[in-house]
């Protein structure tokens, strides 16, 4: 299992929204990321900068990169897109995030 990192944005003014959103997270959104091999996944918010901190953990045996292909990925972000920096596709504006130091 491996820890991933990365950071995104937010738009300005949305910051409740993106809560209140994740805070109604769809069961099968949920369901599709466990399956895929996703635990221990937050999110955090930087409201000076209005960039978001995910971490999550991955299984080495895992089938993430197939999650953007499906039809509830594609619709989760849809409904996001008018509150976060977006790719063309929806998908959301993201940088990986390089781990330097870890303290168990």
């Amino acid at each position: 299992m491996r820890k991933i990192a990365l950071v995104m944005k937010l738009k300005p003014g949305f910051e409740a929204e993106y809560k209140r959103r994740h805070d109604a997270l769809w069961p099968e959104m949920a369901d599709m990321l466990r399956k895929a091999g996703v635990s221990d996944y937050s999110i955090f918010l930087d409201r000076e900068t209005l960039t978001l901190f995910a971490v999550h953990r991955l299984e080495d045996e895992n089938t993430l990169a197939d999650l953007p292909h499906t039809d509830t990925v594609k619709k989760w972000w849809a409904h996001m897109a008018d509150i976060m920096e977006t790719n063309p596709d929806n998908s959301p504006w993201n940088r990986p995030l390089e781990e330097v130091f870890y303290l168990e």
